[in-house]
């Protein structure tokens, strides 16, 4: 970017600096070297945890994909984790905790919940302060590095610990500088794995049931980045007890690329669902930006037939 900008002639560079163009580059960089702090700290978190020559070895096979997943993770601790992403929260997460709150408190450390794709984890830790025995899972170690930051007592002894600037890098529909610029606190709650909540870093599609299978299994904004979506169902249902129910909500944006094996269609995918509704949603969105994405979500669950 600063070479870019010292390529224009003596005209333009008089009229960046009018706008005052050459500070905005110097607070892209502050920005950057504030973000890089938490970044590190994820990294070290990483280190200590993992005593493994491969996690040093695949700083070799970075690529600029992977500063793109660096850069949402940072969007997802305001969406989990601040203050101001409780609205956005709010909206995806209320009606999936309705389902489950009916259940009497007598019955909560009983009731196994599975949460896949649980990225930084706020849904599950949710579904856990509620008191049912519940087990998070995701494979991407860009979200399970900086979900352990979050749960570590020494990288984040206490809420709003931390100051991300998560937006420096997208310069487009932004009001004014200081929009682009601000910071944003988190984590809101100081997450903690306990005797009733469990992580488990991995593939989705290579987790065996408990004895007995889980009572709930919840989808949040998952079943679209599956390759295999018919491997993904048939994984659900295993892992379901009969009687055991499947909560979904999300969008079906498919994994790009043609990786995917199969992009259904809601009509397709819904076949197999008995109940069903519309939630109009974001997804790390900016507040404050000139553009929105809003997501038609779709909210269901479904049972897993009892065999008698």
């Amino acid at each position: 970017m600063r070479a870019s900008y010292a390529s224009f002639g003596r005209v333009g560079k008089n009229l960046g600096y009018k706008i005052g163009y050459p500070r905005k580059l110097e607070r892209t960089q502050e920005a950057i070297q504030a973000n890089a702090v938490i970044t590190a700290g994820i990294c070290d978190v990483a280190i200590g945890d993992f005593h493994d020559e491969k996690l040093h070895n695949s700083i070799h096979d970075l690529d600029s994909a992977d500063l793109g997943r660096v850069r949402e993770s940072l969007k997802h601790f305001v969406r989990d984790w601040s203050q101001d992403g409780k609205i956005e929260r709010d909206k995806i997460l209320e009606p999936i905790l309705a389902v489950i709150r009916p259940i009497h408190e007598s019955q909560r450390a009983s009731t196994k919940v599975l949460v896949p794709g649980c990225g930084l984890g706020r849904l599950a830790w949710e579904v856990a302060q509620l008191g049912f025995d519940t087990t998070a899972n995701e494979l991407s170690f860009f979200m399970t590095l900086a979900f352990r930051f979050l749960l570590s007592v020494e990288s984040t002894p206490t809420p709003n610990a931390h100051k991300a600037h998560p937006y420096a890098h997208w310069f487009s529909h932004q009001r004014s500088n200081e929009s682009l610029f601000r910071s944003i606190s988190f984590p809101d709650t100081v997450p903690r794995l306990g005797p009733n909540f469990k992580l488990i870093e991995g593939d989705f599609l290579k987790l065996s049931p408990p004895d007995e299978g889980y009572d709930y299994l919840i989808t949040l904004f998952f079943i679209d980045t599956s390759l295999d979506f018919f491997a993904t169902l048939a994984q659900i249902h295993q892992l379901l007890k009969p009687g055991g129910k499947w909560i979904n909500l999300g969008p079906l944006l498919w994994t790009g690329g043609g990786q995917a094996k199969v992009e259904l269609s809601l009509d397709e995918v819904m076949a197999a669902v008995q109940e069903r509704r519309t939630v109009e949603c974001e997804y790390t969105g900016d507040r404050e930006a000139m553009m929105k994405w809003i997501y038609k979500a779709e909210f269901w669950v479904a049972e897993r037939p009892v065999i008698r």
